[in-house]
């Protein structure tokens, strides 16, 4: 209140009030003390405790695990609920067999979490309960529960009469979740979620779409096959490869121009490599680099990808701290990576140039650089030929056109294809002509070097104008 001073012996009285209130729903001589006691038919109070924290993008892997292990021959639990009085009490098994003193949480409902995972599929996790487990004559007292600080993440801790059951359960359990990992073979992206506690890590699914087929995808002779040589070959060989005594792990670097087919070839990478688990990073998730790596160790086969692995590993004399420090800590994942981790690093970037040599000019890092140049007139007219597909059009002049195009990426070239389209439909017509590929050039030619830019058509082109094209004008002006 206000002109009232509040000392620390007030708030001291204030607090042990507070403790005095908290009910006393279950003491050391009852309550879940009583029940440890007849499960284990001893008195637990003195039996140790082996706990073990998980990453809360891990519960999934936690609940299946917990699943795995008690569905084991021999194997039965009983599961218990129990709730805490006030949302500060953190229940703990050594707690549950405390002596003589008020605990703050009894008996109450099994809490759970639904968690979603690929293409929707929910799956509870236990929250908060305590699993009675009798493991071939073996007891055991499993809580799962939650570490408040400094986030929620989910704490198990186990009792035994001694401690090797328990550090046996919680190397088991350890072991199940990377056995059963709910993310193996997927493709996910990971991101830093702001909580009330903190950032925490969240995982996301992507479906793997219809592959993407090998020959719609246009590039200049021979650089798919290079990519494919460290890449799918390396994975179709890794067996032979590894009995050799040669190293598994990848490094891929695709630089150029903006548009020219580096996201489009990982794509097609992913989908081709469709027994690996893929991790793509890209802006802020960047700085996940640590979390993303040990992911790929404990999932391989795997493959990471990088998108616009500039925003991190930029020449060192470049760059903020804060950016150094996340290119040092990608130097040390790769290089702290054994080389038989069947792991493959794909990195994509704009701007080569500006790559820290250390991350690009060192084998073991960087093993393979392609270079992915805008596309010559064989590509250009190609790409416009598979941007037209499902449209009706009349182009007999295509060669004209893939000229006037030099210096454009595929992604102007679709661009382009696209606004020719909405002009043919705005002048409600059902086939794309000359003249609608006239107009959306001209459009795009009207932004000059910026749109060129953003749309990775090469920025020193000269402008177009309609006229230029030979191409008559639309009838009606459209």
């Amino acid at each position: 209140m206000s002109g009232t001073s509040f000392s620390a012996e007030d708030f001291a009285g204030a607090f042990q009030r507070f403790l005095d209130w908290v009910p006393t729903v279950a003491t050391g001589e009852g309550g879940f003390a009583s029940r440890l006691g007849e499960h284990f038919g001893a008195d637990p109070s003195t039996f140790p405790v082996t706990a073990l924290e998980v990453a809360e993008h891990d519960r999934p892997n936690l609940q299946v695990a917990l699943e795995s292990y008690l569905g084991q021959p021999g194997c039965s639990a009983e599961l218990v609920g129990l709730a805490a009085s006030s949302p500060h009490i953190e229940p703990s098994l050594s707690q549950m067999v405390a002596r003589g003193r008020p605990l703050g949480f009894g008996p109450g409902p099994v809490g759970r979490k639904v968690v979603e995972l690929d293409e929707g599929r929910p799956l509870a996790c236990v929250t908060m309960g305590l699993f009675l487990v009798s493991d071939r004559e073996r007891p055991l007292a499993v809580l799962v529960t939650h570490q408040r600080y400094p986030l929620q993440t989910p704490l198990v801790e186990v009792m035994a009469p001694e401690p090797d059951p328990g550090e046996a359960f919680i190397a088991e359990l350890r072991g199940l979740m990377v056995q059963h990992n709910v993310y193996r073979g997927k493709v996910i992206s990971l991101s830093a979620v702001p909580g009330p506690m903190g950032m925490r890590t969240e995982v996301s699914f992507h479906r793997r779409r219809e592959r993407v087929a090998r020959d719609r995808i246009v590039l200049a002779d021979g650089l798919l096959e290079r990519v494919e040589r460290s890449t799918i070959e390396f994975d179709r060989h890794a067996d032979a490869l590894r009995a050799a005594g040669r190293h598994l792990r990848r490094g891929l670097l695709l630089h150029g121009p903006p548009g020219t087919g580096k996201t489009l070839t990982a794509t097609y990478l992913a989908d081709a490599l469709e027994d690996r688990t893929v991790m793509v990073l890209t802006g802020p998730a960047l700085g996940l680099i640590r979390a993303t790596c040990t992911m790929a160790r404990e999932l391989q086969p795997s493959m990471v990808v990088l998108e616009d692995i500039d925003l991190v590993a930029q020449e060192r004399t470049t760059m903020g701290s804060a950016t150094t420090s996340l290119l040092f800590e990608l130097l040390n994942e790769i290089d702290g990576m054994a080389e038989d981790a069947n792991v493959i690093f794909v990195m994509t970037t704009n701007r080569a140039d500006l790559l820290e040599p250390a991350l690009a000019a060192r084998p073991g890092r960087v093993d393979q650089a392609v270079e992915f140049p805008l596309p010559a007139a064989p590509a250009r007219e190609r790409l416009i030929g598979l941007f037209c597909e499902g449209l009706e059009v009349e182009l007999p002049q295509l060669g004209r056109l893939v000229e006037q195009t030099e210096g454009a990426s595929p992604a102007f070239l679709r661009e382009l294809v696209r606004k020719a389209a909405l002009y043919a439909v705005a002048a409600g017509q059902e086939t794309v002509r000359e003249a609608h590929f006239a107009e959306a050039l001209g459009e795009l030619e009207e932004g000059g070097r910026l749109t060129r830019s953003i749309l990775g058509a090469g920025g020193d082109q000269p402008p177009v104008s309609p006229a230029a094209t030979g191409f008559p004008p639309p009838p009606g002006g459209k």
